[in-house]
């Protein structure tokens, strides 16, 4: 029970940092991105909690990246317009790629520690959405260094033209 409770301390702290940084995101990707991550985080929070009652759940599973694929898709254009981020977006974009590394290897270590099945499938699941949002954030680090440099690979651009056999 001691990794549940971990868990549920890491899934609180982690609510509370992305409403923070949520709401001290100027540009609307990022504002939305950290706001998708707080719902996560609130799912993770109550398998946990649970867990922790004895009480029996169902794996509710997530798909992060759908869900800032969606929220990519439906600000295209602003995503475009750039946005300069400010130092303290940068900076919780830092302190957010920590926390998901710590996070998916908390998980991945609690999955081989425990007996208990239904514990195991879920601190696999939760290690996978962990690392989810770990790859979006790296992402989003990448598209605010360097714009047109993550456009074009996230686009995966040709830039010889377009030729296949190139």
């Amino acid at each position: 029970m001691k990794a549940v409770e971990t868990a549920i301390r890491m899934e609180t702290d982690a609510m509370k940092f992305y409403t923070d940084a949520a709401r001290r995101t100027a540009h609307p990707f990022g504002r939305k991105m950290f706001q998708s991550f707080v719902q996560d985080e609130r799912r993770h929070l109550e398998m946990l909690e649970a867990i922790l009652k004895g009480l029996d759940f169902e794996i509710r599973e997530g798909e992060p990246r759908e869900a800032v694929k969606s929220i990519f898709e439906t600000l295209r254009s602003e995503m475009m317009e750039r946005i300069g981020a400010t130092t303290d977006e940068v900076n919780a974009l830092k302190i957010a790629l920590n926390m998901e590394k710590e996070g998916f290897e908390f998980y991945r270590k609690a999955a081989a520690g425990t007996d208990d099945e239904k514990e195991r499938a879920l601190f696999e699941r939760l290690s996978r959405e962990e690392e989810q949002h770990y790859s979006i954030l790296q992402n989003t680090h990448a598209f605010l260094e360097d714009t047109g440099n993550w456009f074009m690979w996230d686009e995966y651009a040709i830039v010889d033209g377009g030729t296949p056999w190139a």
